[in-house]
């Protein structure tokens, strides 16, 4: 335990310490003023999904704090904007940075089952603004029934948003929620979810019209619209760009296992449709080209694959669901762990062979 704790502070951001105290996450500690304990704690009750209550015995037997778990809930509210500091500071280091003068809303949605064999099922239905990193709105509901699935109409919209999202929002009823609310949307889109028609009022002829780009580096742009069961409607543009021969290999690949895995037959569209990245777009053409639009949706695909380990990780764990200050702290550690992750991985994978950095060592040293 010991060595696996020095190793994973090497991989915190280098001012996390001075984060602790600048945010106020030690306040009102009254014994051991230590950032480092309370950070192990938290990490005991995030990282290995124990309840509060399990948590502080483990704490107490391994000497790091003795409080009750209704001190430990405080301290997690406490610890909120230091979690938060924290992942930004990772998210910093992976180079995820926003258009200037923009800053972009990305939503999603996790399921959480609690620990048990009989332990509840809830969907977490969250939203991140971009680069900031700010959690502006949190959701817990149940997966089944009305009112449970991912769908943008989950989100509260004001007027000057800029809503990122991926294909599993690519329904009508959600991107005209957004649209009517005043606010902008870009969302990837899914051919089998959402029915895209011109301006005329004529169904469009999706991939024929992509694929009409056949060069690399060109991007396209079509006006469409989407058109809810109620028929109101949002009126923007599709956007679309033809991906490079390793990234359609890729997709097609991915496309074809998972048929094989399910027994499903592949429609010749799919393996076509593989070939584009394809987003329909509210975001004014005035401000941004198709370029960058598609550049504003690779800022959410930066961080979809730690978003991916966050839902893994957020499987395992006891979910606040009634606070809305210890659910913002409990998703900001469940993201700081999995940003950690993805460095562990990305160190042991490429960066060194002994899987960790050394202190900064001067230059002269290097080069001797």
């Amino acid at each position: 335990m010991p060595e696996d704790w020095e190793l994973l502070k090497s991989f915190l951001p280098g001012n996390w310490r001075e984060l602790a105290r600048e945010t106020g996450a030690l306040k009102g500690l009254r014994k051991d003023k230590s950032e480092e304990n309370l950070l192990r704690v938290l990490l005991i009750h995030l990282g290995c999904g124990h309840s509060l209550r399990e948590t502080v015995v483990r704490a107490k037997k391994a000497g790091l704090a003795e409080l009750s778990d209704v001190a430990l809930l405080k301290r997690l509210k406490k610890s909120r904007d230091w979690l938060r500091a924290m992942c930004l500071e990772l998210f910093r280091d992976e180079g995820v940075t926003g258009t200037e003068g923009f800053e972009f809303r990305v939503m999603d949605a996790t399921t959480v089952r609690e620990p048990g064999k009989s332990g509840s099922l809830w969907r977490i239905h969250y939203s991140m603004r971009l680069p900031s990193l700010a959690c502006d709105f949190f959701k817990v509901t149940g997966t089944e029934g009305a009112g449970s699935g991912e769908s943008l109409t989950q989100f509260p919209i004001r007027a000057g948003d800029h809503v990122l999202a991926d294909r599993g929002y690519s329904r009508a009823p959600g991107i005209v929620h957004v649209a009517s609310s005043g606010g902008e949307v870009t969302v990837r889109v899914n051919p089998q979810a959402l029915a895209l028609w011109t301006r005329d009022g004529e169904r469009l002829r999706l991939l024929e019209t992509v694929s009409s780009l056949r060069r690399l580096g060109k991007a396209g742009s079509w006006p469409a619209r989407v058109v809810a069961a109620d028929g109101a409607t949002a009126t923007g543009r599709i956007c679309a760009v033809r991906k490079s021969r390793t990234a359609i290999r890729a997709a097609q690949e991915k496309i074809r296992h998972d048929a094989s895995r399910k027994g499903t037959e592949i429609k010749p569209r799919t393996l076509e449709f593989a070939k584009f990245i394809i987003v329909f777009t509210t975001f004014p053409e005035d401000t941004f080209s198709a370029e960058e639009v598609l550049e504003c949706y690779r800022l959410r695909w930066q961080v979809e694959l730690v978003f991916k380990r966050f839902k893994s990780l957020a499987q395992l764990g006891h979910l606040p669901k009634y606070d809305d200050d210890s659910a913002r702290a409990w998703l900001y550690g469940k993201l700081l762990l999995a940003l950690l992750v993805e460095k562990l991985i990305r160190h042991a994978e490429s960066v060194s062979p002994w899987g960790y950095d050394l202190p900064m060592v001067p230059a002269a040293q290097h080069l001797a």
